[in-house]
């Protein structure tokens, strides 16, 4: 009993661990917005395919469910290995596959984080709220980011729904272990949960 017991138990506090890092990670850096307004910006990961990846499709249906029925939004990805720009590939994706009818944007030119928050910072100027969905690390380092460039717009962020309890746990503690790294640049204050201090424009470090 006790051989059994003792993996269960490490197994289920890194699952514990993962569910609990990542939605820590979903709450830093957002408010609780105000006005009629919405744009969801969904962020592309690496995509060489002519068709959407795993990371990209679920990226874009977390994407749409936290859209309400008029949310503007916007598919962020420049093109990878040549191929169709990221933004493309998911609108396509939500449109002949989710069914997604409401209005969307794209910006096609990123190639990184930075760049992805550079890009969509016109798109977002006459919009009262801002949801950025990824992977909640990647979501958290674009929030900072959009801090960093026009903290008067990051104080429009939101909690997208792409964090949910349970969905995915196996890889959570993964994505934890990955995030703990890409964000390991980020302040303390960015890490916080809430929207935080006020934060100086700069680069990426």
């Amino acid at each position: 009993m006790r051989r059994t017991t003792g993996p269960a138990v490490v197994g289920a506090a890194i699952l514990a661990w993962g569910e609990w890092v990542n939605w820590r990670w979903s709450r830093a850096l957002v408010g609780s917005g105000a006005g009629g307004s919405e744009a969801v910006v969904v962020l592309g990961y690496r995509n060489p395919r002519p068709t959407a990846n795993f990371v990209n499709r679920r990226r874009v249906r977390a994407g749409i469910r936290s859209a309400a029925a008029d949310t503007r939004v916007i598919f962020s990805g420049g093109p990878t290995g040549g191929g169709a720009a990221e933004a493309q590939l998911m609108a396509d994706y939500a449109k002949s596959v989710l069914g997604f009818d409401g209005p969307v944007l794209l910006e096609d030119r990123s190639a990184t984080t930075w760049e992805n928050i550079t890009n969509v910072i016109p798109l977002l100027e006459d919009v009262d709220r801002v949801k950025i969905v990824s992977q909640p690390a990647h979501a958290l380092k674009a929030r900072a980011y959009l801090r960093r460039q026009r903290p008067d717009l990051a104080e429009r962020l939101v909690r997208a729904d792409d964090y949910r309890l349970g969905e995915w746990m196996v890889g959570k503690p993964l994505l934890a272990l990955y995030g703990l790294w890409t964000l390991r640049n980020l302040t303390a204050e960015e890490r916080q949960v809430g929207p935080g201090p006020e934060i100086r424009p700069g680069p990426p470090r």
